[in-house]
């Protein structure tokens, strides 16, 4: 039986990880928003349409571990000879280093030109801070980052 507190938890790690509001992440599994919302809530329970249609659309979500808690997420080749219980599990997140760690206060971050591209040579010669970078995929899903 699904624990409903920790699927919770685990959807909602799921939403942060792919930076998906609850309603972007219905829409993108073909669910309703109020599914979404009534799941969130801890009214109902997930059906077994939204997990396969989460599972189809985010591959690196296994079945055990959205279900159950057991595994890693975002799914990896290791498997742990031990599973930590749902709650004291925390996700792996596979990043190598801090994007923004290299950067030194004292320098301003360039700004590369394309040559015949009026946009770029106006942001040539402005002089701002970098508020975040969004990245945009080719899927339709997006990542922000924020120096």
């Amino acid at each position: 039986m699904v624990n409903t507190e920790d699927f919770i938890k685990r959807l909602e790690l799921i939403l942060d990880y792919y930076s998906l509001t609850a309603s972007s992440f219905a829409d993108k599994i073909g669910v309703q928003r109020s599914s979404m919302s009534h799941l969130l809530s801890g009214r109902n329970k997930p059906s077994l349409d939204f997990i396969l249609k989460l599972s189809e659309e985010f591959p690196e979500v296994t079945l055990e571990w959205i279900l159950n808690g057991k595994g890693t997420f975002p799914k990896s080749d290791f498997v742990a000879a031990s599973s930590p219980t749902p709650i004291e599990k925390k996700v792996e997140l596979d990043i190598k280093e801090d994007l923004f760690s290299t950067i030194e206060e004292e320098k301003k971050p360039t700004i590369e030109v394309q040559k015949n591209n009026p946009i770029a040579e106006d942001l040539k010669n402005v002089n701002h801070e970098i508020d975040r970078i969004v990245v945009f995929f080719k899927n339709g899903t997006f990542k922000n980052y924020i120096p």
